[in-house]
């Protein structure tokens, strides 16, 4: 039993994780045919064939269920069940989740609006599925399906398995779809990944300086009284010239880094200043919540 166990944090980020991807699912992607790849694509892809074929419809939480299962046996007989542990728990809340979100009323309706359920589908899909990420599971599916093809054939590259299935997925739902609701869940797609790639790196973005100058001394001490914020000096050479010299690197919010340029050329116009975006930063001056490296 004590195998099944995990962490109060994890099961709470999981559950809001799944609650918020089958909001997504059921109030836009499901209801306007936007087949997103993924499992869920399939889903939605088997209920509305179901109604065709078989006159009645299958619930999405019921193909979520029977299609992972397969998935999760071959798996753990891959890898062992720690590997699969906390996928399982999102895998089961999210089959949980498909089936009662059903009964929550949509307060973002869209109608027919393919442009806006895209759009606002593909942010709350992608708020969904990277809380789950961000806890350390996966919702089953294609990731697994991937997963174990790669366990089998390990010249494949994991991230191209998963661009070839969800490829597949996303021309089966431009089957029974069309072109047009495909090429909005393209869209949809695209805004899902830009969205994970921002819960799990953060948004707390920065600019991170690093200057090359005859006066660093000055520099140094005007940035640290002015804006201020603490500076770091590198050692550093010169490839042409062969001397030793010393850059500075600092860090800067968004909104300083205007003032920073500023202080910059006053003291020296010839100075060499290289300017990078930063996704996240951890620690005095910024955030200090170390346990999400944990």
């Amino acid at each position: 039993m004590k195998k099944l166990l995990i962490t109060k944090k994890e099961f709470l980020m999981i559950l809001l994780g799944t609650t918020i991807l089958a909001l997504g699912i059921n109030w836009f992607t499901s209801p306007l045919g936007l087949v997103t790849g993924g499992l869920s694509g399939v889903t939605i892809i088997v209920k509305e064939v179901s109604v065709e074929t078989l006159g009645f419809e299958i619930p999405l939480w019921v193909t979520n269920l029977v299609l992972n299962i397969p998935l999760f046996i071959i798996s753990i007989k891959q890898r062992g069940f720690e590997f699969a542990k906390k996928s399982l728990w999102a895998v089961g809340l999210l089959t949980a989740a498909l089936w009662y979100t059903e009964f929550i009323p949509n307060i973002l309706k869209v109608n027919n609006d393919l442009l806006l359920g895209g759009v606002f589908g593909g942010a709350i899909l992608g708020l969904g599925i990277g809380v789950v990420l961000k806890a350390g599971a996966t919702t089953g599916g294609t990731d697994m399906l991937a997963t174990i093809i790669k366990f089998k054939h390990t010249r494949f590259p994991i991230a191209k398995l998963m661009l070839a299935i969800d490829a597949i997925i996303i021309l089966a739902g431009m089957m029974v779809f069309g072109s047009t609701k495909a090429m909005y869940a393209i869209i949809a797609v695209f805004i899902t990944s830009k969205v994970i790639t921002n819960v799990l790196e953060g948004m707390n973005y920065a600019k991170a300086a690093f200057i090359m100058s005859d006066k660093n001394a000055e520099i140094s001490e005007a940035i640290m009284q002015k804006i201020p914020r603490g500076v770091t000096g590198i050692k550093a050479k010169g490839m042409y010239t062969k001397q030793d010299k010393e850059m500075l690197f600092v860090v800067v919010s968004q909104k300083e880094i205007t003032k920073l340029r500023e202080l910059v050329r006053e003291i020296d116009k010839a100075a060499f200043v290289t300017i990078a975006d930063v996704r996240e930063v951890l620690g005095e001056g910024f955030i200090e919540e170390y346990n999400s490296l944990a």
